[in-house]
């Protein structure tokens, strides 16, 4: 591994365990905006052009397999958005220290590049 290699997987390996030695939580998924149609005959959101309600805010993720989504309040959204976006950079960080564990390992070996 090159120097410059080494710094680089230290680097990930400290961002990494600063993140997770936080105390702020982790949650996995995304939020997603959406607007809807309701049941109502005579609503607004029949006229065209429809004037949809919402926006709403969803929160996403898997778990065993299957999709689970549950609707968030504004205080909700504020309080679990910050632990959704360190699950999205904890991603990030892993996949980038992969990445240069597998250089690693293919210049060790003298595979490809």
């Amino acid at each position: 591994m090159s120097e410059r290699e080494s710094r680089r997987a230290a680097l990930v390996r400290s961002r990494l365990s600063k993140l997770l030695a936080s105390d702020d939580g982790i949650l996995p998924g995304s939020l997603i905006e959406r607007t809807l149609r309701c049941g109502k005959e005579n609503c607004r959101c029949k006229a065209d052009p429809p004037k949809l309600h919402g926006p709403y805010v969803q929160w996403g993720y898997s778990r065993d397999h299957k999709r689970i989504t549950r609707w968030l309040s504004a205080e909700q959204v504020e309080r679990y958005q910050p632990e959704i976006a360190r699950a999205r950079r904890f991603r990030e960080l892993v996949a980038e220290l992969e990445a240069a564990e597998i250089q690693r390992v293919e210049r060790a070996e003298g595979w490809g590049t």
